[in-house]
């Protein structure tokens, strides 16, 4: 190799270092271990999937649920604030602590407990005579129309105060019956069902509004939920349960296919 020869090659191999390192660098600042929160409520710690992680707390997380799924993906480094029961006030004072400048991404599911939909579900549960249904639907529906816009509002506001740099995704909720109630314990109607169908698109169009007013991205779960109701075959949610607050919650398929297929694009 004359000399003009060996120097054209180290020229060559010098740029293409160049070239490299500059695609390295060029490729977004989502490595392995990144800061990743997930705050919310059962929807999100994995409630539903018969599988929780002891670590002294009563939240019910899961290493089945979409929160633990996407982190195992992707390799980021995950807190895990999501607890059964929260309400959005309990996010506030006990889950945004995790949030700061270099968290990456978040997710958050919340607003049903605020809308008591746990307690609608039992009352409509019990035989017509006996229940209030529609009273507790219309109590609901009035909350997440007249007070929950503006409790969302100010937790998505700290969020995007408290994580200035992350990646937001708010998690809706899908509906749960298909119209038939195929469990002995439950007296749900036709009608009743298609009027907590509702009550689930209500809340999500609540949540899809704030959330797009602070920049965040919205979730819909719903169409992907469809033919995976209570009582369908597959079901993706639990109906009557044991324990009963496994009941009317994504089980380990509804974690696995429903919300991680979902979500798991959208933190990148």
């Amino acid at each position: 190799m004359t000399h003009r020869t060996r120097s054209a090659v180290l020229a060559a191999l010098a740029s293409f270092s160049l070239l490299v390192t500059a695609l390295l660098v060029a490729q977004p600042a989502h490595a392995a271990g990144a800061s990743y929160v997930a705050l919310g409520d059962s929807y999100a710690s994995g409630v539903g999937t018969r599988s929780y992680i002891s670590d002294g707390t009563s939240c019910q997380r899961s290493t089945l649920a979409y929160p633990s799924l996407i982190a195992a993906n992707r390799g980021y480094a995950l807190t895990f604030k999501a607890c059964s029961g929260a309400k959005v006030s309990d996010v506030t004072s006990t889950q945004l602590s995790a949030l700061s400048s270099t968290t990456r991404f978040v997710t958050i599911s919340v607003g049903g407990n605020d809308a008591g939909f746990s307690s609608v579900l039992t009352e409509c549960a019990k035989p017509g005579w006996a229940s209030n249904c529609d009273g507790k639907i219309d109590t609901a529906q009035s909350y997440i129309n007249g007070t929950l816009p503006s409790s969302l509002s100010t937790l998505y506001a700290s969020i995007k105060s408290k994580a200035p740099n992350a990646k937001v995704v708010v998690v809706g909720y899908p509906r749960i019956f298909n119209g038939e109630d195929c469990n002995a314990g439950t007296f749900f109607s036709p009608a009743e069902e298609t009027r907590l169908n509702a009550m689930a698109d209500l809340i999500n169009s609540k949540i899809s509004a704030q959330a797009s007013s602070k920049g965040f991205t919205f979730a819909n779960p719903t169409s992907r939920f469809v033919g995976h109701a209570v009582c369908d075959s597959p079901e993706w949610l639990n109906g009557l349960s044991n324990p009963v607050s496994d009941s009317y919650h994504p089980n380990k398929t509804g974690h696995a296919s429903g919300y991680y297929p979902l979500v798991n694009p959208l933190l990148v």
